[in-house]
């Protein structure tokens, strides 16, 4: 197979796969013509056709995944970049200890209005930073039960953060065409 031949039969195939991960149609364009030079690059093309797509396969998803690696990177270099233009000198401790204790005592709210359960593997997971694995052995249930437990206690805290961040009324009106009582 040669080269020419080996684009004509993936080019779409790359192409759709790249931009279904980027949703850009520029940089999709960019990184599959990057994808086809580092592809012919270091392929034999005296491989099979099968091999040829599935090896470019291989280049495109890691071909993505350094484009988002170095996208991110670089947002983040950037934002504390202008921070630092802009004259800011960092948090100061006295900051960091009020945040700390504000968020510290949202969190021991939160979970003291879950049930016992969400509270033990939330705990486990995010504060003591146990794997799931280890959250699995000190529960004594399985690793899946795990995964299954703490993605229902995140939507539980959730719900909760949402139901306390909604105000709330004081004289709501049974029928929705009268007014509110008055108290």
């Amino acid at each position: 197979m040669d080269q020419k031949q080996l684009y004509q039969e993936n080019f779409d195939r790359i192409y759709r796969f790249v931009y279904s991960h980027v949703r850009n149609r520029e940089v999709a364009e960019d990184l599959t013509s990057q994808i086809f030079l580092k592809a012919t690059q270091s392929l034999d093309l005296e491989q099979s056709a099968q091999s040829g797509s599935a090896w470019l396969v291989r280049v495109a998803h890691t071909t993505v995944a350094d484009y988002w690696r170095a996208y991110y990177r670089r947002a983040t270099t950037h934002s504390l970049e202008a921070l630092v233009e802009a004259g800011w000198e960092g948090p100061s401790d006295a900051d960091l200890s009020s945040v700390s204790t504000r968020a510290a005592d949202r969190v021991e709210d939160i979970l003291l209005n879950l049930p016992e359960r969400d509270r033990e593997v939330l705990t486990c997971r995010f504060l003591l930073h146990l794997s799931v694995r280890g959250t699995a052995l000190r529960m004594g249930v399985t690793e899946t039960n795990v995964r299954v437990m703490q993605y229902r206690a995140l939507r539980r805290a959730a719900k909760l953060v949402e139901s306390a961040a909604q105000p709330k009324s004081s004289h709501v009106s049974p029928h929705p065409q009268c007014p509110p009582l008055a108290p």
